[in-house]
């Protein structure tokens, strides 16, 4: 059996859920959209699925459709919530994890979806945070991912715009600031996958087999720490490639990827 970068990348995002935790993702997010429901599936059958446009709990859709805020991701909700609802419970530390990602991100997890280049004249104007800087601060975990780590215009020393909240900040950190989330707890990239230490920084702890510690660095603005037992990820199991290919048969998750990197190809080891 063969599977492609798109597949595997989002069985990691999928693997960074936990079983029984409320977990939400923002507008437009196909691959983080595709992993939660990836995980409910598989090994995470007890989470709380909150669905980014619609804040529909636990819906059972046919698939994913290729707009976040179409009304088929409401089918077999248990209750949708109202938009303040859910800044509430978010704000309360009622919702266990978020995922996020960013045109640029930086070593400590900050993210920027406002603009690149100077506020007043920028070289590109994003979409903004949607109340992701709020959010961000309570939420109990953040999972950050991008596909395009490779681009060396992603992974940055700072960010132009500080959108959404990392470990540190230029105004201080976490503690210093008084947010009572925990923060970012994984980096996902299709180039490898990052955690956290206590010093807020990204350890590296996984790449893909056919990536180089040289390949990332050589796309990455900041300094990062690398895991004594840096490794390999973990390749999907027949179980989760099965999930992805049921819960996304348009390939949704595809349309964040480069074309390039969508040729890359995999195989499942038979034992």
């Amino acid at each position: 059996m063969t599977y492609t970068i798109d597949e595997w990348f989002v069985v990691a995002l999928a693997r960074t859920i936990r079983d029984r935790e409320v977990v939400f993702h923002g507008f437009g997010s196909p691959c983080a959209q595709v992993a939660m429901h990836v995980a409910r599936r598989t090994h995470a059958p007890d989470m709380l699925l909150i669905e980014g446009a619609m804040y529909a709990i636990n819906p059972d859709p046919p698939f994913i459709p290729p707009t976040s805020n179409d009304n088929s991701l409401k089918q077999g909700a248990a209750y949708s919530m109202r938009f303040e609802e859910f800044f509430d419970a978010a704000s309360r530390g009622d919702v266990d994890r978020m995922f996020l990602s960013g045109g640029q991100i930086d070593g400590y997890g900050n993210t920027n979806v406002t603009a690149v280049g100077p506020l007043d004249r920028p070289k590109v104007k994003l979409g903004g945070g949607g109340g992701g800087c709020n959010i961000s601060a309570t939420i109990g975990q953040l999972t950050l991912w991008t596909t395009r780590h490779r681009s060396g215009r992603t992974l940055v020393s700072s960010c132009d715009f500080i959108t959404d909240i990392g470990h540190v900040t230029p105004a201080g950190d976490r503690k210093a600031l008084g947010y009572s989330g925990g923060g970012p707890q994984w980096l996902v990239t299709e180039l490898g996958i990052f955690d956290y230490d206590g010093s807020g920084i990204a350890r590296l702890r996984e790449m893909w087999p056919d990536v180089t510690e040289d390949d990332v660095r050589s796309s990455t603005g900041f300094e990062f720490e690398v895991a004594s037992d840096l490794g390999t990820v973990e390749p999907p199991s027949p179980a989760e490639l099965a999930a992805v290919r049921a819960i996304d048969p348009l390939g949704v998750r595809r349309s964040e990827f480069d074309p390039g990197e969508l040729q890359r190809t995999f195989e499942v080891a038979l034992h």
